[in-house]
């Protein structure tokens, strides 16, 4: 079933379009106003999209969090740093450093002391190949972070791979927003 026009709506179109051309017809100012405007805009969209192509810059922090093994307190430290790095409270019992990289959240901007939260820790896993941290074009930049990493909450115990499905339930589990339908935002020390 296809739509059809009444005869009087395509009578009445047809009326004004004649009107219309003939009061162009009349005064060629209009014409030439239009392809004016017309050309303004097609040159102010060119401009800016030619002069749009500066690239966002990343900021790179020169600071990170650190999570103190022992003393269970954030500490930051050079960013370079792979942990796990001294501590300010020293090693752990068996002699291995006591900090671990710590990911810090919060659900606000510029938040307090209080309004942040520790997502996981991290540290490299000691039995993971030397080229584990080698980039590979057949995996997402997702699976290389993760790969020869080992991550756990605070409260956990045990540590898992990052990219193993415990350690993925983790981070998923982070990015789940609050009842508030906040999502979390990482938080530069």
């Amino acid at each position: 079933m296809s739509l059809r026009i009444p005869d009087w709506l395509r009578y009445e179109i047809k009326q004004r379009w004649l009107i219309l051309r003939q009061r162009i017809n009349a005064n060629p100012r209009i014409i030439i106003s239009i392809t004016a405007a017309s050309a303004f805009v097609f040159l102010m969209i060119v401009l800016g999209l030619l002069t749009s192509e500066k690239t966002p810059q990343v900021q790179e922090y020169k600071k990170d969090w650190f999570y103190d093994l022992n003393t269970a307190k954030l500490f930051t430290a050079k960013s370079d740093l792979v942990p796990p790095i001294e501590a300010p409270s020293g090693p752990l019992p068996n002699g291995r450093p006591a900090g671990a990289k710590a990911y810090v959240f919060s659900y606000v901007s510029g938040p307090n002391e209080s309004e942040r939260f520790i997502g996981f820790l991290e540290i490299p896993d000691p039995n993971a190949e030397k080229d584990s941290f080698a980039v590979s074009s057949d995996t997402s930049g997702a699976e290389q972070w993760g790969r020869g990493r080992l991550i756990r909450r605070v409260e956990d115990k045990q540590w898992v791979q990052a990219d193993s499905a415990k350690g993925q339930a983790i981070i998923r589990e982070l990015s789940l927003p609050n009842e508030k339908g906040q999502r979390p935002q990482y938080c530069s020390p």
